[in-house]
């Protein structure tokens, strides 16, 4: 499985699920539309994009392109790259029916295709050996109770002002925090960030 630094901007989940078999990466979903109405995403993009770059991965149809679009007025262009879907007509298999354009999403693409369009766009693939790896080694449940993020009584507390801090959208859950606090930061940074 091949190792991209870069994090990946899909869809949804299925598109997520499909490219987690594909490569090893960091990946966010747009969850469709609600990207469009969501600042706290698009902040958190925006972080994202600057700290790792982005890919921005669609669907080919007019939807995917209308989402891709809205990226890319929201987002620094020095900092996200763009990877394209080929038109392939089709259905996903978990799908009673074909889409309204009758196309393969990001979720229905082959493998080879899916590499293919990330090799495209520019992603950097990484090897192996550990001087590569983008953020040394990762932050734990355990690094959170450390610090007093899980398990005290006033973790809540803590995570809410951490998040603030950092400027990371309220709503993320202690789970969805120590992925983005992955995606961000490496764990020494980490515990810079958090004594401050």
């Amino acid at each position: 499985m091949r190792r991209v630094a870069e994090v990946i901007v899909v869809e949804g989940k299925y598109d997520k699920n499909t490219l987690s078999q594909v490569v090893e990466a960091s990946i966010v979903t747009l969850e469709g539309f609600a990207a469009f109405h969501d600042r706290e995403k698009l902040s958190f993009l925006r972080q994202l994009a600057e700290k790792r770059g982005l890919i921005v991965l669609t669907d080919s149809d007019g939807a995917g392109f209308v989402l891709r679009n809205f990226l890319k007025g929201a987002l620094p262009p020095g900092q996200v790259k763009h990877a394209y879907i080929p038109d392939i007509s089709g259905k996903e298999r978990r799908k009673h029916a074909p889409s309204k354009e009758r196309k393969l999403g990001v979720e229905g693409m082959r493998p080879e295709i899916l590499l293919d369009a990330l090799r495209r766009a520019g992603a950097t693939f990484l090897d192996d050996s550990p001087e590569n790896v983008p953020d040394g080694e990762p932050i734990t449940m355990a690094d959170f109770v450390e610090c007093g993020l899980s398990g005290a009584l006033d973790s809540a507390e803590r995570r809410r002002a951490l998040l603030k801090r950092l400027a990371l959208p309220e709503k993320l859950g202690t789970h969805a925090l120590l992925e983005a606090l992955n995606l961000l930061y490496g764990r020494e940074r980490f515990y810079e960030v958090v004594r401050v």
